[in-house]
C-alpha cells in the first residue's frame, strides 16, 4: 500500500482540516515551527500508535475531535474477513469512488493521555435502508436481515458473513451508493481494520537531533527500523505460528481447568484461561558498538547521522536484489551534522530506493543543497499564514519563489559551471564516464569531484527544474552547458531543438545534443550483457535501450508472463528501473576501449573537455 495523502484536523497547529499529498519522494520545506515535524509525528501516531497527549490537541480547536486521516493507493487484491474466505476492500465497499482507501482515526485528547474514540473509512458505500449497516451485523443478524428482505440464499454459505453480505447487496435493486463513514471499531469492521493493518507500510521516523529522550534515542537507531521492516515481511508466517501456539496453550489451559473442576468446582468457576503474547520486535535487538562497547546511540550526533546515511545506502543497494515493498522512511533534516557531500550521498540513496519502487521517503530540510536536487513536483512548502499552517506545492510558480526566498537559490558561492541535463540518470552516466576518461586524460574533468568541490552545479531540466532553481542563470555570470538527448532520428529535428536554439544564442552558454537517441545508446552492449546475457549483442543508434533491457530482464524470469501480455504502463515502469541499472551498474563496467567503440567520434569527450576548460 502506498500513502498518497494525509489530512489533519485539530492536531497541534492544524485547527482546520488541511491536506498534503505524497509522492514516492516528498520534501517538506519551511521555516522553523511552520508545522513540518507535526506532519511526520501525526503519521507516527497513525501507523505506530505513538503516544498522543492532551498537548497534541490544537489549543484553538476541539480537543475531543482530533483527526488523523491517511489515504492509500496500491491496495491488496484480497483480504480475509471470515475464516479463510477471501474477499476484497472493493467488494466490501470500503474504498472511495476513485478506488483509494481513506482511513480516519479520531482521538479524544481532553484528558492527560489521548485515546482513540473512533476509526472509520470514508468510502463509496451502500446507504439504502437495510444495506448500510451490514458490516456491523453478526451472523444471526445477517441471516435475519436476508430473510426480512426476501434474499434468496440458495447456494450461499450461511456460515460466512462475507457471503451473506454479498447476497444481500447483490439482490438489492439500488443499494444507494454514496460517500459514507464505515465504522472499523466493531464486528466485521474491526476485522477489516485488522486485515488492513497487515498491509500497511512500515513507518520509520528518524527525528532530528534535539533534547534526548528514550523515544528519540530509539528513533535515532536505524537498526530498530531494520528489525521492524524485516518482521513485517514475515508477518503472515509469524501470525500463523502465534495462532498455532495460542490454540495449543488454550487447549492445555482449558483442560487444566476441567481437571480442577473435578476436584474443586468453586475454584474452577473463578478461572478463565487467557493467553497473551509479546510483540515480535521485542524479541530482537541489533546494536552497533565499537571495541569500547559504547553503543551508537551514546555517540555524537554526527556519528549517529553517519550511521543513518549508510543504513539507507545499504538499503538502496539491497533493494536492487529484493522485491520487498511497503516502507515509509521519514527523515527530519538529514543534513544535520553532515558534510554536503554526505548529504548528496544520502539523497542519491533515497532516489535509488524510490526509483526501484521499494519504499516512500519523506524529508524535511532547511538546506538548498537537498531541495534543489529534486523535481519541483516533490516539494511541499509549509508556511504560516495569520498563524495557521498551510501547504503549498512546488509545481506552482508562486510557491517556487517562496521556497527560493526561504532556502536561498544558491548556497554555493564557488560555482564555476552550470550543467543542465534531462534527469538524474543522465547525471549518473556523465559522472561515471567523466571519471573513466579523466583517469587517462586530465583535461577531461571528473564531474563527481567537481560537484563535490562546489565548482559544478547540475541542473536536472525535467519537470521545469531550470526555472526552479536557475530562473535567470545568465544573470549570475557563470558558464552554462546543456546536454540533452536527440530522441528523434534524422531527418527530424531533435526533441529540444527550440531550447537549443535559445540556449546557444545566450552569451557564455553552450548546448549539446546527442547524435544518438539518448545517452544510454553510448553504452557498449558487452557492459549490458554482463548483467543480462540475453540482451542483444548490438545496439543501433536509435534503439530504445532501457526498454530492450527491461524486456530482456523480464523474459529471463521463468515465472513472468509473456512480454507481449505486459501492459504499456508496466513496460514503462520496468524500463524506468532498467534505466537506473544502465546508468549505474552498466556504466561502471565501461572501459576506455569499449567507449572508443560505442562513441568512435568522441562526442562525450569533446563536451567534457569544453566544460573542463571553464572549471579550471
Amino acid at each position: 500500500m502506498k500513502l498518497t495523502e494525509l489530512k489533519l484536523q485539530n492536531f497541534r497547529g492544524y485547527k482546520n482540516e488541511i491536506s498534503v499529498t505524497f509522492e514516492d519522494l516528498t520534501v517538506l520545506v519551511g521555516r522553523n515551527d511552520a508545522g513540518k515535524s507535526t506532519l511526520l509525528d501525526a503519521l507516527n501516531v497513525f501507523f505506530n500508535d505513538a503516544p498522543i497527549e492532551k498537548d497534541d490537541a490544537c489549543v484553538h480547536g476541539d480537543a475531543s475531535n482530533v483527526r488523523i486521516t491517511c489515504v492509500f493507493s496500491d491496495l491488496p487484491k484480497e483480504i480475509v474477513l471470515d475464516e479463510q474466505h477471501t474477499t476484497s476492500l472493493q467488494k466490501e465497499y470500503l474504498v472511495r469512488q476513485d478506488g483509494q482507501l481513506e482511513i480516519c482515526r479520531v482521538f479524544n485528547c481532553t484528558l492527560a493521555k489521548g485515546k482513540q474514540s473512533a476509526i472509520f473509512t470514508k468510502a463509496y458505500h451502500p446507504t439504502a435502508v437495510g444495506c448500510a449497516d451490514l458490516m456491523t451485523l453478526k451472523i444471526k443478524d445477517l441471516k435475519s436481515r436476508a430473510t426480512q428482505r426476501e434474499v434468496n440464499l440458495e447456494g450461499v454459505n450461511q456460515t460466512i458473513k462475507t457471503a451473506l453480505r454479498q447476497a444481500i447487496w447483490l439482490q438489492t435493486d439500488n443499494v444507494g451508493l454514496a460517500d459514507a463513514e464505515v465504522d472499523l471499531s466493531a464486528e466485521t469492521g474491526k476485522t477489516a481494520w485488522d486485515q488492513i493493518q497487515l498491509h500497511l507500510p512500515v513507518y520509520a521516523l528518524f527525528k532530528s537531533d534535539r533534547t534526548s529522550t528514550d523515544q528519540d534515542e530509539e528513533a535515532q537507531d536505524p537498526m530498530k527500523a531494520a528489525i521492524k521492516e524485516t518482521l513485517k515481511g514475515h508477518e503472515s508466517q509469524l501470525n500463523t505460528i502465534i495462532d498455532q501456539v495460542k490454540a495449543e496453550l488454550e487447549r492445555v489451559a482449558k483442560k487444566t481447568v476441567e481437571k480442577i473442576q473435578e476436584m474443586s468446582p468453586e475454584l474452577a468457576k473463578t478461572l478463565n484461561p487467557q493467553v497473551k503474547n509479546k510483540n515480535w520486535d521485542s524479541l530482537f535487538s541489533v546494536s552497533l558498538s565499537g571495541d569500547d562497547g559504547i553503543s551508537i546511540n551514546k555517540r555524537g550526533s554526527g556519528t549517529r547521522r553517519l550511521v543513518l546515511i549508510n543504513f539507507f545506502r545499504a538499503k538502496a543497494e539491497d533493494a536492487s536484489t529484493t522485491k520487498k515493498t511497503g516502507t515509509i522512511y521519514a527523515v527530519e533534516e538529514p543534513e544535520t551534522s553532515q558534510h554536503p557531500n554526505h548529504q548528496l550521498m544520502l539523497l542519491d540513496a533515497f532516489h535509488d530506493l524510490t526509483s526501484q519502487g521499494q519504499c516512500q521517503v519523506i524529508l524535511t530540510t532547511h538546506t538548498p543543497t537537498l531541495a534543489r536536487k529534486v523535481d519541483r513536483r516533490f516539494l511541499r512548502m509549509i508556511r504560516l499564514d495569520a498563524g495557521h499552517p498551510n501547504v503549498f506545492y512546488g509545481k506552482d510558480d508562486a510557491t517556487l519563489e517562496s521556497i527560493k526566498a526561504t532556502l536561498g537559490v544558491l548556497a554555493d558561492h564557488d560555482v564555476k559551471v552550470f550543467l543542465g541535463v534531462e534527469g538524474k540518470w543522465d547525471i549518473e552516466f556523465l559522472k561515471r564516464i567523466s571519471k573513466l576518461i579523466n583517469s587517462n586524460d586530465p583535461t577531461v574533468p571528473d564531474l563527481e569531484r567537481a560537484e563535490a568541490s562546489g565548482k559544478l552545479l547540475f541542473i536536472p531540466l525535467g519537470g521545469s527544474s531550470m526555472e526552479l532553481w536557475a530562473n535567470r542563470i545568465a544573470g549570475l555570470d557563470r558558464p552554462e552547458f546543456y546536454v540533452t538527448d536527440r530522441d528523434n532520428a534524422p531527418p527530424a529535428n531533435p526533441k529540444y531543438f527550440d531550447h537549443h536554439t535559445d540556449w546557444n544564442a545566450r552569451n557564455n552558454c553552450t548546448a549539446y545534443c546527442t547524435n544518438k537517441r539518448e545517452l544510454e545508446n553510448y553504452l557498449h552492449p558487452d557492459c549490458i550483457r554482463a548483467i543480462e546475457p540475453s540482451f542483444p549483442p548490438t545496439i543501433a543508434d536509435f534503439d530504445d535501450v532501457p526498454l530492450m533491457l527491461a524486456e530482456a530482464l523480464h523474459s529471463a524470469d521463468a515465472n513472468a508472463p509473456a512480454w507481449d501480455t505486459v501492459t504499456i504502463e508496466k513496460r514503462k515502469q520496468k524500463a524506468s528501473r532498467a534505466k537506473r541499472r544502465l546508468n549505474t551498474e552498466c556504466a561502471d563496467k565501461m572501459t576506455l576501449q569499449l567507449l572508443s567503440q560505442s562513441d568512435p567520434n568522441g562526442e562525450i569527450s569533446s563536451w567534457l573537455k569544453a566544460m573542463g576548460s571553464k572549471l579550471v
